[in-house]
Formats: structure tokens, sequence, C-alpha cells
């Protein structure tokens, strides 16, 4: 993966998954959940690389940015919670798809406490 389309293209195959345009400038691709209007990734082009923010949990990604050198504190968001990924070709799509599904993840409506407590 190292194009926006190829980005969007993945995201797009989590179901509750649209792409958005809120800013104004057309460089920030937001994806978002369908059913709470949360973000699970930015897409943009930045330093004449595609990044893409993702929301991880903050060991989590910690061990990521250690691991790769395109992973790297997010850009522009809370460097706890997100991470960066660079696409410049050193990671594999199996690398980088089950960082986008983890971000997917841990932003997707929650079921409330009474539908879980009548299971």
């Amino acid at each position: 993966m190292m194009t926006r389309d190829e980005a969007i293209e993945v995201c797009l195959r989590f179901e509750d998954a649209y792409e958005d345009y809120p800013f104004k400038d057309p460089n920030w691709t937001i994806m978002r959940h369908r059913s709470n209007n949360k973000m699970f990734a930015a897409i943009y082009e930045h330093l004449g690389k595609i990044w893409i923010n993702l929301k991880a949990e903050p060991m989590t990604g910690d061990f990521w940015k250690n691991v790769f050198p395109a992973v790297v504190p997010a850009y522009h968001m809370n460097k706890e919670h997100w991470i960066s990924v660079i696409l410049d070709g050193t990671m594999s799509d199996d690398e980088i798809i089950p960082l986008i599904e983890d971000s997917f993840l841990l932003t997707m409506q929650k079921k409330n406490k009474t539908m879980q407590e009548n299971r």
C-alpha cells in the first residue's frame, strides 16, 4: 500500500466505514464509522509521502514505533493514543492492515452497559 487510494480502499473494507473530507484542506481524508461518526484513520500527504494516523493502545503504539521506523508519534494528534504510519514501502500490507484494524476496533461504538448485562 503506497497511495492514498489504496489506503482508503483498505479502510472501506470494514463494515460501517466511510470516507469524509471535513476540512478546507483536501489533503486530509478522514475515515469514520457510520454508527458513531468517530474517526479511525486520517490519510494525508506529508513530506512527499502518504501518512495514516491510527489510534493505538499506548503500549502497542510504543511497541510498533520501536519495531518499524515508518511508525512514528502521530502528526497533529495525541501522541499517547495515536500513531502515524508512513507509507514509504518499508512495511508490507500484512503489517499495516492489522494496525488499521486495531484502530477501527478501538474507535467503534461500544455496546451500552444494559445491553452487555442482558447477555
